[in-house]
This record gives C-alpha cells, structure tokens and sequence, in this order.
C-alpha cells in the first residue's frame, strides 16, 4: 500500500474522512479501514468486478471513486442469511442450497449499500451506484476472495463482513481505486 497514494487521494475526497473511512484496492483485491489520516487499522480480501472496474449501469463492473454508506442492512442476521433485493429469503446458504441453484448470485449476511459522492463519475445519469445497487455483502464460503469475481459489487467473506458492518455505519465514507 502506497501511503503517499492515499494522501493524493485524501486529498481529493468530497470532504475529508472526519471517522474511519473504508477503502477498497482493486489492484490488490483487498478493503482497508482506515482512521481519519490514513493509518491502517485493518484489512481483508475481496472479490471486485470480474468485468473490472467501470461505472456504465450494466457493465457488471465495479464503480471508482468516492462513495458513502447510504444503507447498512442485516444487523443481527446469521451470516449466511440469504438476501434478494435487500430483502430476507428466509433462507440460509448452505453447499445443498447452492447445488439447487446454481446460477444464483448470493448476497450473504449484510449489505453496506453504497452511494456515489462524485457527480458524473459515480453519480447521477447512468453511472449511479446507488441505482446500480452497489454493496459490500457477504459470499458463499466456495466463492474465490483476491481476485475479480463479482458483478460489479465488493464480495467478502462472511465473516469478514460481520467484522466490516459492526465498525463502520450510515454515512461512512469509502474510496473504490485500481491501485
């Protein structure tokens, strides 16, 4: 991680992470936390767009720049509770149900629903991701981590996620780069 690279960044944010603020490395296929000047505080690996990063509605590719927290949804959920449209199935992710259907992109555990702070970048017209429903969810357990595999969201694992959701809220901000 290159310290320098983040300050550039910091720098060019909306508005200045005042809390700890989440940062998503495309290159390295990880999420940091991060305090408010920039100081790891911890990490782990995800899964990004398999198109690659791009902010086109229906690329399939994960959008850059800076976004906030608009939603955090599954608080006291288990953490492979199935969601379809930000909304309980009822079910939970097992191997058996995952062999019954195969195509499914599963959405496990918690959503961090994003919202795009650039306007014409990741905001607005058809580049919104917000109205592309960005998240930061849990994966199945079978689902590769550090390397692109999603279709356009973050994926972690589920675990990660719980940890994720319960240090960060409403409004957290966070930055999507290829670096």
């Amino acid at each position: 991680m290159d310290k320098q690279f983040l300050k550039q960044q910091l720098n060019l944010a909306p508005s200045r992470p005042a809390n700890n603020w989440l940062w998503v490395s495309a290159g390295e296929q990880r999420l940091y936390l991060l305090s408010p000047g920039g100081e790891v505080l911890q990490s782990w690996p995800v899964s990004t767009g398999k198109a690659g990063l791009g902010e086109q509605e229906g690329s399939g590719c994960t959008p850059r720049g800076w976004h906030r927290i608009r939603a955090c949804i599954g608080a006291g959920q288990d953490a492979r509770a199935v969601f379809r449209g930000r909304r309980l199935t009822g079910e939970i992710w097992t191997p058996e149900l995952n062999a019954a259907y195969p195509h499914r992109d599963w959405i496990l555990g918690r959503i961090l629903w994003l919202c795009g702070e650039e306007k014409g970048i990741n905001r607005g017209g058809s580049v919104d991701s917000q109205r592309r429903y960005i998240y930061l969810h849990g994966t199945p357990d079978d689902q590769p981590l550090g390397v692109p595999g999603s279709h356009g969201c973050i994926r972690l694992a589920p675990e990660s996620m719980l940890e994720v959701f319960a240090q960060v809220g409403f409004a957290t901000q966070l930055l999507i780069t290829e670096e």
